[in-house]
């Protein structure tokens, strides 16, 4: 489209915006009455050419008592229709009723348009128009011959030619008019749009290395997070371009946001596609084409955006170990973090991938950075990075411009899968590092201050296409991103003494300690002998200073039987002090055979809980004491008990064998380390960082030293002239 006419337009709706509206709706409200009158605009210099032939069949269905309208189609040369008697022009041949008549025009269009005003929620705003008695004028600014919104050439006011609005260029317009209501509201804009020059570089790779085996028929094209149809109608046409129109492309999408949604399928009535193609609603909760399979697929879903709205029709418990159940078969392979979901719109189009055709399917959707590398190995990123991968699907990682998009400046990267790798590609993925392609805009659109030119794209399309290493495209085996997780333990080493102090604390229960100090403190050992007289104060301290128990945790606190286990217990512990003696044990493995056997040697009663308990309060870790043994195999190997707060881990690269890589990395520093295997979990993290690292060696001290006395010499320079004025 040319750039012009394109900002005429623009600025042409968007002056309407500001004469008619303002004082009236507040500039927030502004969108909710320009965007839905500017697509009736559109559709309605469609339908004038044809208007009598749709009154005319209108009158003959009405006379023929047929209810059924669907005939007007063949009338109208669209899938929609008006059959009422006005148009925006004619409704401002009677201003006194344009109101009422603005009604009856909107009731005449056909179902597919119906939909389309109901989703911008259009009827809500008439009556402040009316009030305010802006109808007209609104209607007649639209009106305006200087303007053409057709698909049709048209003549302005001075008999010139205004060329037409095709498809498009009509989506630009749309685009264009979205961001800037958006920024002029101070909004991050959730439906943000793909700059166009993206779009493209994601079309021609998706399209270019496949064009000569697309053959007559229909392919399938797919948005799962089609916005207004940008990419949709940008993919058509390129893909119609490269094949010379020998193929037909059916396109299909779904969006959430009930704005777009409408643009998207005024778009699609008028290209002629079918409205039902384009679903409505979240595409993680409810797929709106569960049991379809698409060609080529491309998006750019939201990212950093929580999933939470869509959970209950994802998975029941979710994170909850042994309960976590995932409920869409699209999502079995893992779950990313709530609070951004957009490897579930990946994962979504994964699911839509066809095995069965030559072609296969491919995929080409934006991401940022976070899709590459969070998520630990196990947890739902990195098993989808792994499926991905190991399915052998990931083809390339494009890395884009920073501030390349409108709303955000964070880096983002096009990601391209194909289930059918040319024999070259099999078992590598390719990273294309585009960050410093690109050139400046004269100004900022947003945070967008810079853009790709054709000549970019097309220079980052044969590195693509033709696969091979430079400084900015490497190639890397699919296992180069994908490491063990191993779980290096160490043993845990206990000292063991009866002492005074860890006598005492046996009274009190580790989960209420505080609670049953105080109670303690302040009652003393009449808690024992009647502890329902102090259930009063005891819950007045709690009230006083905010102390909320569990449930259980309050039963033990006012629990008499309670309190005297607890008096039991550390009075068997002072008789074994008595006993054993307050001597350190440094070899735990030692002292709890000697323990054992002085209770039953004392016929003290305690059972595993309390001896546990027991042992808490009179062991501490200690470096220099014994490993403690869990125990020892037939074999006579032995088998250490694991000091939890020493537990590590380390990311071992699938090319390097764990045992070396051990022997390498922990042992040599850490002897007594080893590894727990049933822990050893495989992820997979993609870092552009560091496959494009170069290294840039620091200044040299004398370089530096030379420009500070450079400095020096200047500043000495000013401060005389200063003084000598």
């Amino acid at each position: 489209m040319n750039p012009k006419i394109h900002n005429q337009i623009v600025s042409f709706i968007w002056s309407v915006a500001d004469d008619v509206l303002r004082d009236v709706f507040v500039r927030g409200k502004y969108r909710d009455i320009i965007l839905p009158f500017t697509v009736l605009r559109r559709l309605d210099v469609l339908l004038v050419p044809t208007k009598e032939k749709v009154l005319a069949a209108n009158n003959f269905l009405i006379e023929n008592n047929m209810d059924d309208k669907t005939a007007l189609q063949s009338q109208s040369g669209y899938s929609f229709w008006n059959n009422s008697r006005y148009t925006f022009e004619t409704l401002l041949n009677d201003v006194d009723n344009i109101d009422s008549n603005l009604e009856a025009y909107l009731d005449g269009y056909s179902p597919n348009v119906q939909e389309i005003i109901s989703k911008f929620k259009l009827r809500n705003q008439l009556e402040t128009l009316k009030e305010a008695g802006l109808t007209h004028l609104l209607i007649e600014k639209l009106c305006d011959k200087d303007i053409n919104l057709s698909t049709n050439e048209a003549s302005n006011s001075k008999g010139d030619l205004l060329p037409p609005l095709t498809n498009l260029g009509m989506g630009y317009v749309f685009e264009e008019l979205i961001r800037k209501f958006n920024e002029d509201n101070n909004e991050e804009a959730g439906e943000h749009f793909t700059p166009r020059e993206i779009i493209k570089l994601m079309t021609h790779i998706l399209f270019t290395p496949v064009k000569d085996h697309i053959k007559k028929g229909a392919y399938l094209i797919y948005d799962p997070a089609c916005g207004s149809g940008g990419m949709l109608t940008e993919a058509e046409h390129f893909a119609l371009q490269l094949t010379h129109h020998k193929a037909e492309f059916m396109l299909y999408g779904q969006e959430v946001n009930p704005e777009t949604y409408a643009i998207c399928t005024s778009d699609m009535l008028i290209k002629g596609e079918k409205t039902e193609n384009i679903a409505y609603g979240s595409t993680l909760a409810k797929d709106g084409f569960p049991e379809k399979q698409f060609d080529f697929m491309l998006s750019n879903p939201p990212y950093g955006k929580t999933w939470k709205i869509d959970e209950e029709a994802i998975v029941t418990d979710r994170g909850k170990k042994g309960s976590q159940h995932i409920k869409d078969p699209r999502f079995q392979i893992g779950l990313p973090s709530i609070s951004d979901g957009q490897l579930l719109f990946l994962m979504n189009m994964v699911s839509k991938m066809k095995h069965n055709t030559e072609l296969g399917s491919r995929i080409a959707t934006v991401h940022n950075g976070s899709a590459l590398f969070t998520g630990d190995a196990g947890g739902g990123e990195s098993e989808i990075r792994k499926h991905i991968i190991e399915n052998d699907w990931l083809e390339c990682i494009i890395a884009l411009p920073k501030n390349i998009f409108y709303n955000t400046g964070i880096p983002t990267y096009i990601w391209i899968v194909s289930n059918r790798k040319t024999e070259n590609r099999k078992g590598k993925v390719q990273l294309i590092n585009a960050m410093e392609m690109y050139e400046k805009l004269r100004k900022n659109l947003g945070q967008k201050n810079c853009e790709m030119k054709p000549a970019q794209i097309d220079e980052i399309t044969q590195l693509y296409m033709d696969f091979i290493e430079n400084d900015i495209s490497k190639i890397y085996p699919n296992d180069y991103f994908g490491y063990h997780k191993i779980t290096v333990d160490r043993p845990l080493r206990l000292s063991a003494q009866f002492t005074p102090e860890a006598i005492a604390s046996l009274r009190f229960d580790k989960s209420i300690y505080e609670e049953m100090v105080w109670a303690y403190t302040q009652f003393g050992d009449d808690l024992y002998q009647d502890l329902a007289k102090y259930h009063a104060k005891i819950e007045a301290h709690l009230h006083k200073h905010e102390l909320k128990l569990k449930p259980a945790d309050k039963t033990k606190l006012f629990s008499a039987v309670q309190w005297k286990n607890r008096l039991t217990l550390m009075q068997a512990a002072q008789t074994l002090a008595d006993t054993v003696g307050e001597q350190v044990f440094n070899d735990y493995n030692a002292f709890v055979p000697l323990l054992n056997k002085t209770i039953k040697a004392l016929k003290l009663e305690l059972d595993t809980k309390e001896l546990k308990s027991m042992l808490d309060a009179i062991t501490w870790k200690n470096e220099a004491a014994e490993p403690v043994i869990k125990k020892t195999e037939k074999n006579g190997t032995i088998l250490y008990e694991a000091d939890s707060d020493l537990r590590d881990t380390e990311n071992v690269p699938l090319d390097q064998a764990i045992q070396d890589y051990f022997q390498r990395e922990v042992l040599q520093h850490i002897p007594d380390a080893w590894i727990d295997e049933t822990k050893t979990i495989k992820g997979y993290e993609i870092s552009f960082t560091r496959y494009f690292y170069n290294y840039v060696p620091p200044r040299s001290l004398e370089d530096i030293t030379a420009e500070i006395f450079a400095l020096e010499k200047e500043t000495d320079g000013i401060l005389k002239a200063i003084v000598n004025d």
